[in-house]
C-alpha cells in the first residue's frame, strides 16, 4: 500500500479529478470522500479531535443530528477506518468513539477546510446576497 506522502503530485486524487481521471462512479476514493464530507461527517470528524466520546456526547455536541443518522454517519467512518468503536459490556452498555490514526489524518484535513470557510464567511455570505435569489434546499 502506497502512503499518501509517497504519491507524486500526478498521482493525487485532486490531480486526477482534475486530469478528468475520476469522473467513473465506480472509484473507491469517492465513496469516502462521500461519508467524509457529509454534514455529519465533518462534524464528527472536528469533534472527534477533541478525544474519546460517548454517543450521547456526540449528539449532543453535533446539534441537529438524529440518532439515525449519527448511528449511520460513526458506522460508515468506522467501515473506513477513520472512527473506532469500542464497546463496554455494562448495564447499560457503554460505547466511546475515537479517532483512528488515519481519521486523525483526515480529520485534520477537514478542520483546515472548515477553519478555511469560517474564515471567508463574511465574504461567503456577501457573494450569497450579491447572487441572484435561489431556493435553498
Amino acid at each position: 500500500m502506497t502512503s499518501p506522502t509517497a504519491l507524486a503530485e500526478s498521482d493525487t486524487f485532486s490531480a486526477q479529478l482534475r486530469r478528468g481521471d475520476l469522473v467513473l462512479g465506480d472509484c473507491p476514493c469517492r465513496e469516502v470522500l462521500k461519508d467524509v464530507t457529509s454534514p455529519w461527517g465533518v462534524l464528527l470528524l472536528i469533534v472527534l479531535m477533541g478525544g474519546v466520546r460517548r454517543f450521547s456526547d456526540l449528539r449532543r455536541m453535533v446539534g441537529g443530528v438524529s440518532e439515525k443518522m449519527l448511528s449511520q454517519t460513526l458506522k460508515r467512518l468506522e467501515s473506513h477506518g477513520l472512527v473506532h468503536r469500542k464497546s463496554y459490556e455494562t448495564v447499560p452498555p457503554r460505547v466511546e468513539y475515537s479517532l483512528t490514526p488515519l481519521g486523525t489524518t483526515v480529520a485534520e484535513k477537514v478542520a483546515a477546510l472548515a477553519d478555511c470557510i469560517d474564515a471567508i464567511l463574511p465574504d461567503i455570505q456577501d457573494a450569497q446576497r450579491a447572487a441572484p435569489s435561489l431556493e435553498r434546499a
